[in-house]
Parts: C-alpha cells; sequence; structure tokens
C-alpha cells in the first residue's frame, strides 16, 4: 500500500520518528495514522529498553521559568555524547520536561523511585504513579502521549540512551 506524503509527514508530526520508520509503521497499520502512531510508540519503548544498558555520561542542565517568574525548573538530562546534547531535538526535549515538572510538580522520576513506605498508604498505586512520577504523567503539550512515551520516541530519533537524572522544582513560598 502507497501512502500519501501527506500521511506521513502527519505521523511524522505526531511522533518524531523518522520518514521511513513512517512510512513502514503506515504500511504496517493499513494507512490507519493513529495505529501507526502506537506501534511507534511500542517501538520507541522497545528500542529505549535496549539502549537503557549503555552509559550516559553527557548531557545538558536545563531550566524553566514560569511566566511572573513565580516557579523555576533546574533539570539534568543525560545522554552518550555530547553532539546529542546539543542537537536542537534533544534541547526541545529537556525545555518540554522542564515546562512538564513546573506545570506538574511530580516527586519522583520513575515508579521505582518510590519508596515502599509512600506506597503502603495508597489505595490507588496507578493513580498515585500518575501523580507524582515524571514519566507515568500524560504529557502537557500532547495528552494523548505519555512522558515515558516522548522519551521513547527521543531515544528512537536520536539513536542513544537517555537518562532523566535529576531534577528540582522551585516555588515562592515553598
Amino acid at each position: 500500500m502507497k501512502n500519501s506524503l501527506d500521511a506521513i509527514k502527519e505521523l511524522r508530526d505526531m511522533t518524531c520518528s523518522s520518514i521511513a520508520h513512517c512510512r513502514k509503521a503506515l504500511e504496517d497499520a493499513k494507512g490507519d495514522i493513529k495505529q501507526a502512531a502506537i506501534l511507534l510508540r511500542k517501538q520507541g519503548l522497545e528500542i529505549a529498553a535496549k539502549k537503557q544498558s549503555r552509559a550516559a555520561k553527557e548531557g545538558r542542565v536545563d531550566c524553566y521559568i514560569h511566566h511572573g517568574n513565580k516557579i523555576g525548573v533546574l533539570l539534568e538530562v543525560n545522554c552518550e555524547s555530547d553532539f546529542v546534547a546539543k542537537n536542537e531535538e534533544f534541547a526541545k526535549f529537556t525545555k518540554d520536561l522542564a515546562m512538564q515538572i513546573a506545570a506538574t510538580n511530580p516527586a519522583y522520576i520513575k515508579k521505582e523511585d518510590v519508596p515502599r513506605e509512600v506506597l503502603q498508604h495508597e489505595k490507588n498505586k496507578e493513580d498515585f504513579y500518575k501523580n507524582n512520577c515524571l514519566l507515568e504523567q500524560p504529557f502537557i503539550k500532547d495528552m494523548g502521549l505519555m512522558v515515558k512515551d516522548y522519551l521513547g520516541s527521543i531515544v528512537a530519533k536520536i539513536g542513544e540512551n537517555v537518562v532523566i537524572r535529576r531534577f528540582i522544582r522551585y516555588k515562592i513560598g515553598e
């Protein structure tokens, strides 16, 4: 099945995947853009899982100061090379993450970071994770996309391991 350039462009805009990956996903999904996007997100997570063991010793520290200067975020995201750390897509990713943290105020990066003592008192663990773990939250710029899926798409696109190392959020009066 031959896909139109418009469908490939739309899928590429949605997922940040390469043209070749978008074309293949559209073929596998028989032209269904939503299904193709799901396939690409799964592929991104699989690629990210394979690259997790690789050392990420480069990266960038980024910040976000919200309008009115009442909330600020400082964030460290690591990658494997300084070339990627200077990449425009990587820089956009770190800015988006800092904005996400400012908006949602997560306490942890991933589920595994939550202490058992904290989880003991929670009745609905999945809701707790969505509210308090950065990677489990819906991405604020696209609520149909989880932050972990956005991370997976960046790893798939740039071809390196990417690790959200740490962050701190400041708010006046807290």
